[in-house]
């Protein structure tokens, strides 16, 4: 089946859906950087363009998308964000609902941060959908339960085309693990430490973790340890020598990336996209999701 990723960021659910075995034919994002990334590393059409703005939905049409994929930006949502609605960035999870609703592929997937479940934005977005005729499907997945070695919890809205609402609920839930993977299950002893350092939001949460244990959220901000950090009564062990935060690329590991994947840009940038992303074996076990319950209905 052929997918349009919109709010694509360096690739992510792309990568996801392509390993799964779907055929990507166009991504878009607003932010420069992030499509010079897309762009390095896949093949097919990636392109500017701010989703705020359209107003003839002709080019997604003739890509002639069977699945519409995309994460609308969740800041305003997060809980890393200011959680105001109002801010402009939740209107663009309308403008998503709004290319669905014209476009109308056969299928789609949102994802989103749990708190959206909370939002007015959401149900307007629902409203549009069910308009729209397509029946819905939602769960909240943790990443560590699917293939990701970090506990990372991300909202999926899966609509398909006059059918009956909850359809894949009974494949979501499908073959998720029995524990969290960590990222020792993950990465073995690759990282070559025991211990890493994670900026807390504030020092009244932990800031020291172990390999033995799925990593909390990948954030968009890596901060050295401070002069004087005081340990917590949570952390995993004192501060030492072999205590470090993790690099840039450890974290993109942790989101699943490849270690062929290229990236470039400021330390800055490359921190706020790969924390931005949706780790590439979430977006496996979603898109995988879709394919047996495509399947299982061919055959029947």
């Amino acid at each position: 089946m052929k997918v349009i990723d919109l709010f694509a960021g360096i690739g992510g659910l792309s990568a996801g859906f392509q390993n799964a075995g779907f055929e990507i034919v166009a991504a878009i994002d607003n932010w420069q950087a992030t499509m010079e990334i897309y762009q390095n590393n896949f093949d097919h059409d990636a392109f500017l363009m701010d989703l705020s703005q359209i107003s003839d939905y002709q080019i997604f049409k003739d890509y002639q998308p069977d699945i519409i994929i995309g994460g609308p930006p969740c800041q305003d949502f997060s809980s890393a964000g200011k959680r105001d609605e109002n801010l402009g960035r939740a209107d663009l999870t309308i403008a998503f609902a709004n290319i669905i609703a014209q476009v109308k592929p056969t299928w789609f997937v949102m994802e989103n941060v749990e708190r959206i479940t909370k939002s007015v934005t959401l149900q307007k977005a629902l409203k549009i959908f069910k308009e729209a005729e397509y029946g819905l499907s939602y769960k909240i997945l943790d990443a560590s339960y699917c293939g990701v070695p970090q506990l990372r919890k991300r909202f999926f809205l899966v609509g398909l085309l006059s059918t009956p609402d909850g359809f894949l609920d009974y494949h979501l839930n499908q073959y998720l693990t029995d524990k969290p993977m960590t990222i020792f299950d993950y990465l073995g002893n690759e990282l070559g430490i025991e211990y890493y350092y994670r900026h807390p939001w504030s020092y009244k949460r932990r800031a020291i973790f172990s390999i033995y244990e799925p990593s909390p959220t990948i954030r968009g901000v890596n901060r050295p340890i401070p002069k004087g950090y005081k340990k917590h009564s949570g952390d995993a062990v004192d501060i030492t020598e072999n205590v470090r935060p993790l690099t840039t690329i450890e974290r993109s590991y942790l989101q699943t990336f490849p270690k062929e994947f290229k990236f470039k840009g400021t330390k800055t940038d490359l921190e706020q996209m790969i924390g931005n992303a949706v780790p590439v074996k979430l977006g496996e076990y979603v898109a995988n999701k879709i394919k047996e319950f495509y399947c299982l209905n061919q055959r029947a």
